[in-house]
């Protein structure tokens, strides 16, 4: 398909609102913002306060390209020859080829629960993957009696003749399996050192679980490579699933990557408003659903995240909610002036935001209004911006630096 150039003019702005995830998943609907603002928006905990740092629209750095479109994309991780792995949340794996914009199917894949929120999920690459093409992969089984858990698996890509996985088997759990289509997180992240994966785990719109070290929901995890509980977790002395949990307290976070330094950060969808980024600290609780920047659906109140309280403050919080997809920590040439900082996909809000991280610090520094809702950022080989569009008329973009 040939590179189509996608105008970045006022029929784009001028797009309306898009919903957040489907009611039934308990994400919230659409919310309006005052032209020219990001509503309120809190860095560097529950008493401070800072600018949205909305872009005008003339004042964008980058220019946009749709490169080809592709119904329902969930993640994207790109190979080391430069041609990437998307998943499709119905199911499907492709081999996305950005040269050409051809896109072939990779057989191999689970049979997947599609439903709300579920469906096939996140795929990275291992950390021994330019030796043996070792990949992690993420994805929604069924349970019994209707219920349903994220896994991860992991599996060996073939590049030889058609590209194909083999040798895919589960090694975690979601546990326990419940009912109900939303919020299951299921990002995935290499640890820097290769030694270890971290895993985001969703409380499944169950609320309580994610307070009870008893169970894996409303939790990150840390594993070895082969699924086990990483020696030195908090709680690695209590043995069965509490030994996975490196931190716990959330609810539906939806982005995982490390900075140069080593810190890790993610995105998380709170309520109605209290979206957030965190610095994730081992053994530390985050406070879902005891406490949170954003209120229940219906308006019933939750207590805000307080000095003192016990929890965790998020480093960035949004009200009205933005709907955070994704987070992705840019190292690349291209935009040497962003190097280090965070990019979050932005559904509800149909926007691509930066926040700029220094140390453990992070503060919001722009957002960018596309029109669409964004499920994936990712970074290309050469240091573009490459995102995915959510839905079925989803598009595959890539974001370089805009001339003159």
């Amino acid at each position: 398909m040939t590179l189509v150039a996608l105008l970045l003019g006022a029929s784009l702005v001028a797009c309306s609102a898009g919903a957040g995830e489907p009611a039934a998943t308990g994400q919230p609907p659409a919310t309006s913002r005052p032209s020219g603002t990001g509503g309120d928006v809190r860095t560097g905990g529950p008493s401070a306060s800072g600018s949205s740092g909305v872009q005008p629209l003339l004042a964008r750095p980058f220019s946009v390209t749709v490169v080809v479109a592709l119904a329902h994309p969930w993640s994207m991780t790109f190979l080391p020859d430069g041609r990437a792995l998307v998943t499709q949340q119905p199911g499907t794996l492709v081999l996305f080829d950005p040269a050409t914009a051809g896109v072939t199917p990779v057989p191999g894949v689970p049979t997947v629960v599609y439903a709300g929120q579920g469906g096939l999920g996140d795929v990275v690459l291992g950390p021994t993957f330019a030796s043996d093409g070792g990949l992690y992969l993420s994805w929604v089984e069924a349970g019994e009696a209707g219920t349903a858990g994220a896994v991860v698996g992991r599996a060996t890509l073939r590049l030889d003749g058609s590209p194909r996985l083999e040798g895919l088997s589960v090694i975690w759990r979601q546990e326990p399996k419940v009912s109900g289509a939303g919020h299951f997180g299921h990002r995935i992240a290499v640890a820097p050192d290769g030694r270890t994966i971290f895993v985001t785990s969703g409380e499944r719109q169950k609320f309580d679980p994610a307070q009870d070290l008893g169970n894996n929901l409303g939790s990150i995890v840390r594993l070895d490579l082969d699924g086990s509980p990483a020696p030195g977790n908090p709680w690695a002395d209590r043995g069965g699933v509490t030994a996975q949990i490196w931190s716990y307290g959330h609810r539906n976070p939806l982005g995982i990557a490390f900075d140069a330094a080593g810190n890790l950060w993610s995105s998380e969808m709170g309520p109605q408003g209290g979206d957030e980024v965190n610095l994730l600290l081992p053994g530390r609780n985050y406070g879902w659903p005891r406490v949170s920047n954003g209120s229940h659906y219906g308006g019933a109140d939750i207590p805000d995240h307080a000095p003192g309280d016990g929890f965790q403050a998020p480093s960035v919080w949004w009200n009205p909610s933005i709907s955070p997809s994704s987070l992705m920590v840019y190292s690349g040439a291209l935009f040497p002036q962003w190097r280090g900082d965070a990019f979050v996909g932005a559904l509800s809000g149909e926007a691509l935001i930066r926040v700029h991280l220094a140390g453990p610090t992070a503060t919001l520094a722009d957002v960018w209004k596309l029109g669409r809702r964004i499920r994936e950022v990712e970074q290309g080989p050469d240091g573009s911006l490459w995102l995915l569009e959510d839905g079925a008329d989803a598009r595959i973009l890539r974001l370089i630096p805009a001339v003159g």
